[in-house]
């Protein structure tokens, strides 16, 4: 009973790693729906989440502070601190989404007009508003109202456009950011109207996307690529703002308990850490210091005289980052003592070598599969 519990939490931890390879489809968001993959796609990096019954419910809408959270996970400044925060009136410091409102003020996503005015909190978040942020978040090229009434022609309601609306409207047109669901006849903008959940997903996805390439200059500060002390991996590129750890690389890990070839067991699961961040040789970080790794044992055999020496395998599936994302991280990693050739001699006719590895001992993986990473914030692509 006992190895057949473990043999399942194995299973568990296995499957845990094929599914966050891929993205959670929900049961009422069909494959064939307009804005699934940006749905799956926003999921599968945590930016928005489903109710707790499973599904994402496409067409309810969403509020304004619920938004602001959105759009600062999207651009991946959940971690960005912000040293003068705005007063509103309707919300305070224990407000749930505070940080995140504060985050999209200092990101100049969202303005405010003075301290001590009213945010609007659970007032659902309008197509204009959520568009007019995904354009607050890149750096533009100036357009005219003439220009952006040109460009804008298309839609049915052009004419009647808000004023406020109009220039983020001709921006976002420009940019091919602008969401609107299929429809049969002339599309319409309707900039007053709720922004659904599927419609917030794709502009969160647009503004994403762009924001890569050209951020606004908060922003632009903010997605340099960081840089520390820490472990060269000297086989990892970059690429743009995206560091790649080959398939083959060893990397040290430190194991949180012990373990040894005498008293562990095959399909035993540990817990490791990265001891300092693994970098490049520009030293641009790819993995935080802590960051958190998973896996099983593999193949465990004791050291006896004369018959065999120990052996302690370990097979990684899952890292948590920094930014609390959790992602495949396969590795397999070989106990070995480090010898001189006499006591290699000794080994290779004896035998018997007994194995152990305290928390304080580093062990090496490596890795079965190349991993990508945004070195702007440590988000690991899959």
């Amino acid at each position: 009973m006992k190895n057949l519990i473990k043999l399942l939490l194995g299973v568990s931890v296995i499957m845990f790693t094929i599914t966050a390879s891929y993205a959670f489809q929900f049961p009422d968001v069909s494959a064939d729906h307009w804005a699934a993959s940006q749905i799956d796609e926003l999921s599968d990096k945590g930016v928005i989440v489903g109710y707790p019954d499973g599904t994402f419910k496409p067409d309810d809408n969403v509020t304004r502070a619920e938004f602001a959270s959105m759009a600062i996970r999207a651009l991946g400044q959940q971690n960005a601190s912000v040293a003068q925060p705005v007063e509103f009136s309707d919300i305070d410091s224990g407000y749930w989404a505070y940080d995140s409102i504060q985050k999209a003020l200092y990101f100049e996503l969202i303005s405010s007009d003075a301290d001590g005015g009213l945010f609007r909190p659970d007032d659902t978040v309008t197509r204009e508003e959520s568009m007019t942020v995904a354009v607050n978040a890149l750096t533009t090229e100036q357009i005219s109202p003439e220009k952006a009434k040109e460009v804008l022609a298309k839609y049915a309601d052009a004419s009647s456009i808000p004023e406020s609306f109009l220039i983020p409207a001709g921006k976002a047109e420009i940019l091919k950011m602008i969401v609107v669901m299929p429809t049969n006849g002339r599309a319409s903008l309707e900039p007053t109207r709720p922004a659904t959940r599927a419609e917030v997903a794709a502009i969160l996805y647009n503004m994403m996307e762009q924001a890569k390439l050209n951020p606004n200059a908060k922003l632009a500060e903010a997605m340099t690529k960081k840089t520390g002390d820490g472990y060269v991996v000297e086989n990892a590129t970059v690429q743009g703002s995206i560091g790649i750890i080959p398939e083959g690389t060893i990397l040290p890990v430190q194991l949180t308990k012990y373990i040894s070839s005498q008293s562990s067991q095959s399909g035993d699961l540990y817990v490791a850490v990265a001891p300092q961040n693994y970098i490049t040789k520009d030293k641009y970080i790819l993995v935080y210091k802590g960051s958190t790794l998973k896996g099983q044992l593999i193949d465990v055999r004791s050291g006896k005289w004369f018959v065999r020496n120990g052996v302690l395998i370990l097979d990684n599936s899952i890292i948590t980052t920094n930014n609390d994302q959790t992602a495949a991280f396969q590795g397999v990693g070989d106990v070995k003592k480090h010898r001189n050739w006499f006591m290699k001699f000794v080994r290779a006719v004896f035998k018997g070598e007994k194995l152990e590895v305290t928390p304080e001992n580093t062990v090496h993986i490596k890795l079965l599969k190349p991993v990508k990473v945004d070195l702007t914030n440590g988000w690991i692509y899959e």
